[in-house]
């Protein structure tokens, strides 16, 4: 959709000084792109928030596996499909509300400049050749499930992010960021940017 859409000065302006409004209690305006360091106490925030996923998988969900790709930043949990869902259902296991519950509460725990963002990827089979299957496969439909049931639990819309890949349809991957809200906002500058150089191409 980027690669083929038009920007226009003013709706991007305007996007992004909508995005500047939304977030105006926590970083000054602006829409200059900054460089954005890892200062010790966002790392500090951001290891708080890993190690309190990692004790709620450890024990809540025992089967997921932790690794902690970048201290303080990201990390993945993967989780087998049948243990949060019923077999073949789109159905999540009530054993595991509870579990959903801790985590849409480390994830609404932001400090101050900082957010915690979650994507939640789920396997699926190709279809034939390279292709993922169209229309709604029971891995699309468990994605949904997810999305909304954290969201119904509190989760903050914005910090939710959930998704069908290639891969294996008994896994599911969970990622995990802190990021920075100047972080957020380069990476929409950048994001319109790119797709502005490409349009001129």
């Amino acid at each position: 959709l980027v690669s083929i859409s038009t920007i226009e000065e003013v709706k991007q302006k305007a996007a992004i000084e909508s995005v500047t409004t939304t977030f105006t209690n926590i970083v000054p305006p602006t829409t200059e792109i900054v460089a954005v360091s890892s200062e010790e106490g966002d790392v500090d925030a951001g290891q708080e928030f890993q190690e309190k996923i990692t004790g709620i998988f450890a024990t809540s969900l025992r089967l997921a596996k932790v690794e902690i790709i970048q201290p303080g930043r990201l990390m993945r949990v993967q989780v087998p499909t049948d243990a949060m869902f019923f077999k073949k259902k789109a159905e999540i296991r009530p054993a595991q509300h509870p579990l959903l519950d801790r985590i849409v509460l480390a994830l609404s725990g932001r400090p101050v400049g900082l957010r915690h963002d979650m994507e939640l990827v789920i396997g699926s089979p190709y279809a034939g050749g390279k292709s993922l299957p169209i229309g709604q496969t029971l891995e699309l439909s468990r994605a949904g499930v997810l999305a909304r049931e954290l969201l119904a639990r509190g989760a903050p819309p914005d910090s939710v992010a959930v998704g069908v890949k290639p891969g294996n349809p008994n896994e599911i991957n969970i990622w995990l960021f802190t990021r920075s809200m100047e972080e957020m906002r380069e990476m929409f500058l950048k994001l319109g940017e790119g797709a502005e150089k490409r349009e001129k191409k």
